[in-house]
């Protein structure tokens, strides 16, 4: 059986990698092509989702510049809880300050 040379075989390879227009790997190195050539995940998941509703803050934030006020009673019912809560010190703790320590000029 006769053997045919690599470099023919390369030389094959190669025409056969344009033809298909695949990538010409005779080295066979990692180069992640397999991934780079699947569909993009982006659009089927963003598909996926249904669109988001204006909540109350968008709304409030959209009808500000006409001079409108939105009344949030969720968001007030929230900060009378707080504040009944903090009156009894049953609230969260306050956050730790500390001083800032400036820092002469290095030397």
């Amino acid at each position: 059986m006769a053997t045919v040379p690599k470099a023919r075989l390369l030389s094959l390879m190669k025409t056969q990698c344009e033809i298909f227009s695949t990538t010409f790997n005779p080295e066979q190195i990692r180069a992640g092509n397999k991934i780079l050539r699947q569909r993009l995940k982006g659009p089927s998941l963003v598909k996926y989702y249904p669109p988001r509703l204006p909540d109350l803050k968008t709304l409030a934030r959209d009808f500000e510049s006409f001079g409108l006020e939105v009344v949030d009673e969720a968001a007030m019912d929230r900060e009378e809880h707080l504040a009944g809560v903090r009156a009894r010190g049953k609230g969260a703790p306050k956050k730790k300050r500390t001083a800032k320590v400036e820092k002469g000029p290095k030397r």
